[in-house]
């Protein structure tokens, strides 16, 4: 049977004068509209933040904004394309159930997107810890929060499980409570030890001077006397002001012969006759 090479050239011809350029122009459209979408929603976000508006708020609105109006263009250019959806109708309604099932968690993490949005325990840039995990809040979407953790790995944890689990927010007070334990031996001068880390903690620049460092004996240990300090510094200035305590008290205490003792194990062996 021969092929009737111009019945089918003509065929070709037809498709692509008529659907093949419906369908460039509908690529061509949704290149553009997706990036108009996506400038626009940069803009917003940069006006936002000139007039200093909320940063937690502004970037969650503007991610919903920016979906929904790409998923409007998606649904245009299938009309566009002459695609009858009708029959997706009946399908649809068919794995309803299915579907409300499937997405019970997400709608659970939605909820909880929202109960975070309005309760505000915590917003973007804050370090916070929850569900085992401690990091930098980068974004708060719908169904998730994501953090960036201090060794630069990012973590996504369900907003369901975070709005109803226990949360710490160490940025939320500017000035935070840094406390230190330190050990003497029994045989050193503990008065001589609380003066020494008295005054490392006193003349430390980034120690809050409106509050006075507090150095008391915490209790007599195994092998050592248990000495505790606490000062206040702002909450940006809490791993600073430990290193640099720890460190310098450590040096001093090497400097006036004072031992930082360990552990030991006396073993007493036991001859029979």
């Amino acid at each position: 049977m021969d092929l009737d090479w111009k019945a089918i050239w003509n065929t070709i011809v037809q498709w692509a004068t008529s659907t093949g350029v419906k369908i460039i122009i509908a690529l061509l459209i949704w290149f553009i509209s997706f990036r108009i979408i996506n400038f626009i929603a940069r803009k917003i976000e940069k006006r936002g933040e000139k007039r200093n508006a909320d940063k937690t708020i502004l970037k969650t609105l503007t991610y919903v904004l920016k979906l929904a109006l790409k998923i409007a263009v998606v649904i245009c250019l299938i009309g566009y394309l002459g695609i009858d959806t009708s029959g997706l109708t009946a399908l649809v309604a068919s794995l309803g159930v299915c579907v409300g099932l499937a997405v019970n968690g997400a709608l659970s993490n939605l909820a909880g997107g929202v109960l975070i949005l309005l309760t505000r325990p915590f917003k973007i840039d804050d370090y916070i810890e929850a569900q085992g995990h401690a990091g930098t809040v980068t974004a708060i979407h719908l169904t998730n929060t994501k953090l960036l953790t201090p060794d630069n790995k990012v973590i996504y944890i369900p907003n369901g499980a975070l709005a109803n689990g226990d949360i710490v927010n160490y940025s939320e007070k500017d000035t935070r409570r840094v406390d230190f334990l330190f050990s003497i031996g029994y045989s050193d001068d503990f008065e001589k030890a609380k003066q020494i880390i008295t005054d490392i903690c006193a003349s430390h620049e980034l120690v809050l001077k409106d509050k006075d460092p507090f150095v008391r004996v915490k209790e007599h240990g195994s092998s050592s006397i248990n000495i505790v300090a606490r000062v206040w510094s702002k909450s940006s200035d809490y791993w600073t002001v430990y290193f640099d305590i720890t460190e310098q008290v450590k040096t001093a205490f090497d400097k006036e012969g004072i031992e930082i003792p360990f552990n030991q194990l006396d073993v007493h062996i036991k001859k029979d006759n």
